[in-house]
């Protein structure tokens, strides 16, 4: 089972802030312990966890500790960037950004989805919107 990680999945679970998504979040992150399992990003999404980490740690809400074993299990799991993206960063991303109102990062993952025909994972509101709109499908997890 294959399909695109969002960082909003990922980053709740190291900050198990997602309130109502957090049961959704957990059973993405479970799903990546299956062995035909593999989760799909672009080569942003190493920068927007690596982000939100560090101005956590800088507010003092996140130990460094704690960041770096959640790193280690990132490391450890069936994630794989897409070196395809930076490619399609000025026409087909930008096209989707306009189009769905999304941030060029939300729109890499809309992008990516698309091109790669995989189901999404993702807990922001807007981009399930687009992708729905997009017909990209949610992610069930397993």
């Amino acid at each position: 089972m294959k399909f695109v990680l969002d960082a909003s999945v990922a980053l709740s679970w190291l900050l198990e802030d997602a309130g109502p998504g957090q049961q959704y979040a957990v059973a993405v992150f479970d799903t990546l312990t299956h062995p035909d399992a593999a989760a799909h990003v672009p080569v942003t999404w190493g920068l927007e966890i690596a982000n939100v980490i560090a101005k956590c740690e800088f507010r003092g809400d996140l130990l460094e500790s704690r960041s770096q074993a959640f790193l280690t299990s990132l490391d450890a799991a069936p994630i794989l960037t897409d070196p395809t993206t930076c490619a399609k960063t000025l026409h087909e991303t930008l096209d989707l950004a306009r189009r769905y109102r999304l941030s060029s990062y939300d729109a890499s993952y809309l992008e990516l989805a698309l091109r790669t025909m995989l189901p999404l994972a993702t807990l922001d509101a807007d981009l399930r919107r687009a992708a729905n709109r997009a017909g990209v499908k949610r992610f069930t997890p397993a």
